[in-house]
């Protein structure tokens, strides 16, 4: 199969870290044995981040905060963004050739795009498995639009125009 298989996660409950790392190690065994898969998540504003949202919302300022303008280091406001740079953190981006092709494989969506959405999906797309990750929602969750909205992006792009 030389064009390769796309996966599609639905991030709607799930675990953003355990997401991550299904995710990345997708890609990245993909990326090894030299075939042209590809990943994409959607409904990233809909995934959770496990723990007391206090401290939750103070570990995703305080990393914003180090922010500079114009000298980095850049760190997202966005859902898909930040989804984007957790599953980079779990590839050996900066080392290998294998993490850098595998994060280019990677699309993380905000919400579902119109292709994607109901349960046939266009040929070559398979649905990701997710039956590891999917569990009871925990006590204490924070989903990742709400971290996004307190950072400062526009919370109208995935609540439908409500701010």
């Amino acid at each position: 199969m030389d064009e390769g298989s796309t996966y599609v996660f639905d991030a709607n409950g799930l675990i953003m870290g355990r997401l991550a790392s299904v995710a990345a190690k997708t890609l990245l065994s993909a990326a090894r044995d030299g075939r042209q898969d590809r990943v994409i998540i959607i409904n990233s504003e809909k995934a959770i981040v496990s723990g007391n949202p206090q401290s939750i919302f103070e570990d995703y300022l305080s990393k914003y905060r180090l922010n500079h303008s114009r000298k980095g280091p850049f760190f997202p406001r966005m859902p898909d963004l930040i989804l984007k740079r957790t599953v980079r953190g779990m590839l050996p981006y900066q080392k290998k050739s294998s993490g850098r092709r595998a994060f280019k494989a990677l699309r993380v969506e905000i919400g579902c795009p119109s292709h994607l959405s109901g349960e046939d999906l266009p040929e070559g797309h398979l649905q990701g498995d997710t039956s590891s990750l999917e569990r009871p929602l925990p006590e204490r969750y924070v989903r990742l639009g709400e971290i996004s909205a307190v950072l400062g992006a526009p919370a109208s792009r995935w609540n439908g125009g409500e701010a």
